[in-house]
């Protein structure tokens, strides 16, 4: 059994999940029951079609489509974006702030045909072809089955509905899918290019005041032996308070504990983030992050015995998905921040030494000193400091 210590860094992580408890008695704003178009999107004016697709292994994902701006221009001729969100949340994540400083709106608006994806386990994608939610089966995967099924289903589904190439975008886990299929050179043949924005491979040099002790303390496989395999899996608002106190987490920014310290969040985004999500993971996918935040390599789910992993890879310890191996001719756009708790600079920086080679001019790396994780998907000026120059990275691929 574990010490009093040990437990209360536990409660740590169990602490994400209860990040909708730090405001108490909010109706939520989004009846998501109505599906993201008709709650998110057609409210701002914009089409937005549902789609669903159905993975190689049998999980059915949903997605939203943005055909055109609020100008209502037909979608011929227009190129692909698909968006694909982070851990712990889904394609709502990109549209809390207003059209003018949302990235979706902002991509119909400049004339692109945009996606998004919603990974399996969250809200909009919980359907399976045999299995339920309830079952253990369901959530026996982790980030490899995401680069090995769902990213090239969507990739592929898109490209099926518009016959055009896409660019992709990518936050935190977004980008680690991404990197991990180019880097066995999946995908290429369906890709436009892409952004990668607080981009996520190696994570050894993380200092989340929440997910870095909750990794060294091995918290997510105490989880699993618990039975937790869906992660967050229920409401535990009693322990909050508790949890931040005893722990010195300021969860009146539980945010900036998570990420770092956001510079430019405004109020009401955040308090629809929270009202929203957490969105379920399996506690496999958080099992898998933290082997490669003690390694310090990005490498496939390690299963931590030899002839287990034998019997999956024909190797007793699991393949690297080797960075360096990325074509150097895909064209590559990164955003990191300063201030980022989970893409540290030095990790970003271990990923762009492995990227050295790569062709100058398919490269940008643009440097935010004062963004945190979260800034690259909510900051009120990340429309201009951030989504600026991709859209110009789109232009010219």
């Amino acid at each position: 059994m574990s010490n009093p210590s040990t437990t209360l860094l536990l409660l740590a992580l169990l602490c994400v999940s209860a990040v909708a408890a730090t405001r108490t008695k909010l109706n939520s704003i989004n009846n998501l029951d109505d599906g993201i178009c008709k709650s998110m999107v057609e409210t701002q004016g914009y089409t937005c079609q549902e789609h669903e697709l159905t993975t190689a292994d049998g999980y059915i994902l949903g997605l939203q489509r943005i055909p055109n701006g609020r100008s209502g221009n037909e979608t011929a001729e227009k190129l692909p974006v698909l968006l694909q969100h982070g851990v712990f949340l889904d394609a709502s994540s990109w549209l809390l702030n207003p059209p003018d400083q949302a990235l979706p709106f902002i991509l119909a608006d400049n004339g692109f045909d945009v996606w998004l994806v919603n990974s399996r386990g969250t809200s909009p994608s919980r359907g399976h072809t045999s299995l339920s939610p309830k079952d253990p089966a369901y959530w026996d995967w982790s980030w490899d089955e995401l680069v090995a099924y769902d990213l090239p289903a969507s990739f592929q589904y898109v490209n099926n509905q518009t016959g055009h190439k896409l660019h992709y975008v990518g936050h935190s886990l977004g980008t680690l899918t991404a990197l991990a299929a180019f880097s066995e050179e999946k995908l290429l043949n369906l890709l436009r290019s892409a952004a990668l924005l607080s981009p996520v491979a190696y994570l050894g040099h993380i200092s989340s005041l929440i997910l870095r002790p909750a990794v060294d303390i091995f918290a997510a496989e105490k989880l699993k032996l618990l039975g937790w395999l869906e992660f967050p899996n229920g409401q535990i608002q009693q322990l909050v308070e508790f949890v931040c106190t005893t722990r010195g987490i300021d969860c009146s920014n539980l945010l900036a504990a998570i990420g770092g310290p956001n510079c430019c969040l405004n109020s009401s985004s955040i308090d629809a983030l929270v009202e929203h999500d957490p969105q379920p993971t399996a506690t496999k996918n958080l099992i898998h992050l933290s082997q490669i935040v003690r390694k310090g390599t990005v490498e496939m789910y390690d299963y931590g015995l030899e002839d287990t992993n034998i019997k999956h890879y024909k190797k007793p310890t699991p393949p690297v998905y080797n960075m360096a191996n990325i074509p150097k001719n895909v064209p590559l756009f990164f955003s990191y921040g300063g201030r980022d708790s989970i893409a540290d600079v030095n990790d970003v920086g271990i990923l762009l030494d492995k990227l050295r080679d790569h062709d100058r001019d398919k490269l940008v790396i643009e440097y935010r000193e004062e963004y945190a994780h979260v800034d690259f998907i909510m900051s009120v000026n990340a429309n201009q400091v951030v989504y600026g120059p991709l859209l110009a990275f789109f232009r010219l691929h």
